[in-house]
C-alpha cells in the first residue's frame, strides 16, 4: 500500500487536518482497522484510477474494519470539527460510526484529476476557501472551544471548558450531541486516546496523557479501539492504519 498526506494552506488549517491518498496497487485485498481519532473525512473512491463514488463520514467512537480491494484508490480530506458548521453547514450526527453517500457532482470531485498531486491540492484549497466564504457568521466561542480541545488533547473536564468559555456544560453537551452525535466528554476521551497512539507506537504502554493509572489507560484504550495498548503497539501486518502512518521519529 502507498500512502501520503499533505497539509492544507494556512487559511484552511482551522478546518482541515490534511489531504491524504491511499493506493492499493497490489493484486490482493488489504485489511485495515480505522481507529477513532476525533476527525471526519470526505472519501473519494477509485478503481484502477477510475472514479467510483464520494462519501462523507461521521466521527468514529469505535474501531471500523475496512477492506481495500486490489487496484483500489481512496483520496481523502480529513476535517476538524469546525468544518461541520463552516464548510458543510449541517450536522454529521446522523452518520456517527458510518458514512453518507454524496452526489458524484459534489464540489465536482468526480472531475478532479487526482494524479496531479500539487495541482489537485491547489484546486481543492480554492474550492474549500469558497465554501468557507459562503458561510454564516463565525461563533468565536465555538472556535475557542475547538482550539482548547486541540491544545489540551482532551485532557480536561467538561467543567474546565465551560468555565473558560462562560458556556454551561449542559449547553455544550447539547451542541455536541446535535452537531456531532456524542457528548463533549466522549469526544475528549477519544482525543486523549488518539494522542496516546504515538506513545503506543514507540512501545510505551502507559501514555503520558492524563490517565489515572495503567489500569485506567488500558481500559480506555480498549473501550475505544477494542484492542489493548500492547496489541496496538505490535500492529501485526500494519493492521492499524493510524498507528502505521505515524512517523518513526
Amino acid at each position: 500500500m502507498n500512502y501520503y498526506q499533505q497539509a492544507p494552506n494556512t487559511v484552511l488549517k482551522q478546518y482541515i487536518r490534511c489531504f491524504w491518498w491511499l493506493d492499493n496497487d497490489s493484486s490482493e485485498a488489504l485489511n485495515y482497522t480505522i481507529l477513532p481519532d476525533g476527525f471526519f473525512d470526505i472519501l473519494v473512491r477509485f478503481d484502477n484510477y477510475e472514479y467510483q463514488s464520494t462519501a462523507l463520514t461521521g466521527l468514529y467512537t469505535k474501531e471500523i474494519e475496512v477492506v481495500i480491494p486490489p487496484n483500489h484508490q481512496i483520496f481523502g480530506i480529513q476535517f476538524k470539527l469546525p468544518a461541520v458548521e463552516y464548510i458543510f453547514y449541517e450536522s454529521i450526527a446522523p452518520f456517527l460510526n458510518s458514512e453518507k453517500k454524496l452526489p458524484d457532482s459534489f464540489w465536482n470531485l468526480n472531475l478532479v484529476d487526482f494524479s496531479e498531486n500539487s495541482a489537485t491540492i491547489d484546486s481543492l484549497n480554492s474550492i474549500l476557501k469558497k465554501e468557507v466564504n459562503k458561510g454564516k457568521k463565525v461563533d468565536n466561542r465555538k472556535l475557542k472551544l475547538f482550539s482548547l480541545l486541540s491544545k489540551t488533547k482532551g485532557n480536561e473536564s467538561v467543567g474546565y471548558f465551560a468555565d473558560k468559555l462562560f458556556w454551561s456544560s449542559r449547553q455544550i453537551n447539547r451542541y455536541f450531541n446535535k452537531m456531532f452525535g456524542l457528548s463533549l466528554k466522549s469526544y475528549c476521551n477519544i482525543l486523549r486516546c488518539s494522542a496516546s497512539f504515538k506513545d503506543i507506537k514507540k512501545g510505551e504502554l502507559f501514555s503520558n496523557q492524563n490517565y489515572y493509572d495503567r489500569s485506567h489507560f488500558n481500559k480506555e484504550i480498549k473501550k475505544y479501539t477494542n484492542n489493548t495498548p500492547k496489541s496496538l503497539s505490535n500492529n501485526e501486518n500494519d493492521r492499524f492504519l493510524q498507528i502505521s502512518i505515524i512517523p518513526n521519529k
